[in-house]
């Protein structure tokens, strides 16, 4: 195993990033869900349709001064990362993304003919795919179009997934120019031979560049994307590839447990099994990289998220005003979003609706005028309820069970009688404990556990008990 080098006499030592013993592994090397949203996608139903979603849209209107946040998902990419479990569409016809900008534009109109209320717009994210696979003309339009229909904040976040492989100066240049002001890159790992077994070369060099160009440009924060569990990885590697990551050091880090799904995912079976990690080489991996973003100074902000002690992301945690949606971890209010694009899934109100996930699919509907909303699901008061407990888990690490009470007119120890008793042994394990009539998270268990726990509280999991669709937790 690799040793790092011994903390300095002012450190404090901690046991929360050290490996997971055999007791630890048996409870927590499950599948569950990484609470995005609750209930989970799974649980949308496709009898909730396209008028569901316009009577939620139109009934913002009675509603309190809740701001907006917009995503947008541009499914193309120019060629097949192997990882990848994305919704995609892996094209050099570029004469595809020009349609489906039309049918983003159309959506956008018939979507704005039925809102309600704010259009203050805190937060927006395009995703993919990959966003930059788009050219000057379609970026503009589309934004452009956004502009027209919502307003935006001077402390909006707004974002946009970056392939380093697919910019250049001048179309860095174009995204600040049209408004966004944050930018996530796809790092994966700097490692070459990592590179080649998932099919996607992009030197440090390269990565390097996309950065300093995005602070000259103004850019106020930058996140990396890293993936541990990949074909060929191995401790010296990632630690080398952290090593490098820290000395560019981007405001942001997800080092995200690489999910291999081949069953649901097709591109994944081009990946050599004989190849991959073993769990135990996983587990090195990812202490090791905790450790060294630790003693880089890095704050943990839960599950798999970093912040450098002065990002916005890292204040937040400590002041209590986390959030979570399905971009991740958030410092905005939990906002309303409205979500465009192929799979894309809103939230509006007390309901979810997903569009429909294949590009041919939404571009037929949008052309018929029909909101293209394939499914979704009306939260119920159960539902309600143990969103917020969830997201208070997920987010504060922590729930004031008599602020709950008030807030939810129930007796929590009553309500969630089964639950607790079902987390008695994730407490003796010292991830979490009872302390004021405050359910609290400890360190340890924020680093290992959040999940594990969260999904106690997530009464489709419990009913069904299926789990084989969702990420492993270790």
């Amino acid at each position: 195993m690799i040793r790092l080098p011994d903390s300095g006499p002012g450190d404090e030592a901690d046991d929360t990033a050290k490996p997971h013993s055999p007791e630890e592994v048996e409870t927590l090397d499950l599948r569950a869900p990484r609470y995005t949203s609750y209930p989970t996608a799974d649980r949308f139903v496709e009898a909730f349709g396209p008028d569901d979603y316009a009577h939620n849209l139109a009934a913002r209107e009675m509603s309190l001064s809740i701001p907006l946040s917009v995503y947008v998902h541009i499914p193309f990419c120019e060629s097949l990362c192997y990882y990848c479990a994305c919704n995609k569409s892996i094209t050099r016809n570029y004469s595809k993304a020009e349609r489906y900008v039309q049918s983003l534009l159309r959506e956008l109109s018939m979507v704005d003919a039925q809102l309600g209320g704010d259009r203050r717009l805190l937060q927006m994210h395009w995703g993919g795919g990959t966003p930059t696979y788009l050219r000057e003309q379609e970026i503009r339009r589309l934004m452009g179009a956004v502009r027209e229909r919502f307003c935006f904040s001077s402390n909006g976040e707004y974002s946009i997934e970056i392939d380093p492989r697919t910019v250049d100066t001048a179309k860095m240049g174009l995204l600040r120019e049209c408004g966004f002001n944050r930018i996530s890159l796809g790092v994966q790992d700097f490692d070459p031979d990592v590179q080649a077994a998932i099919n996607r070369i992009q030197p440090a060099e390269m990565v390097q560049s996309v950065l300093n160009t995005a602070r000259a440009l103004g850019f106020q924060s930058t996140n990396f994307d890293l993936i541990y569990g990949l074909p060929r990885q191995n401790p010296a590697g990632f630690v080398r590839t952290i090593q490098a990551v820290i000395a560019m050091k981007p405001d942001r880090i997800a080092l995200y447990n690489y999910a291999h799904l081949p069953s649901r995912f097709k591109a994944q079976r081009l990946i050599d099994m004989d190849e991959m990690p073993s769990a135990d080489t996983k587990q090195e991996i990812f202490h090791l990289a905790n450790e060294m973003l630790d003693a880089a100074g890095y704050d943990y902000i839960g599950m798999d998220h970093f912040a450098l002690p002065e990002d916005s992301l890292a204040n937040a945690h400590r002041t209590g005003r986390l959030h979570r949606n399905f971009q991740g971890y958030s410092t905005q209010p939990n906002c309303d979003l409205v979500a465009l694009g192929a799979s894309s899934i809103s939230r509006i109100g007390n309901c979810y609706s997903q569009n429909f996930k294949g590009v041919g699919d939404y571009n037929d509907r949008v052309s018929q005028g029909i909101l293209p909303t394939q499914r979704g699901i009306h939260l119920t008061r159960d539902d309600i309820l143990r969103r917020a407990l969830i997201m208070s888990i997920m987010c504060q690490g922590e729930v004031d069970k008599d602020s709950f009470e008030i807030t939810h007119l129930i007796d929590f120890d009553s309500y969630f009688a089964s639950e607790l008793q079902a987390l008695e042994p994730l407490r003796n394990m010292g991830f979490l404990s009872v302390e004021d009539r405050r359910l609290v998270v400890t360190p340890t268990g924020r680093r290992k556990a959040l999940r594990v726990i969260s999904s106690h509280f997530d009464r489709y999991l419990a009913e069904h008990q299926s789990r084989a669709h969702f990420s492993r937790v270790l």
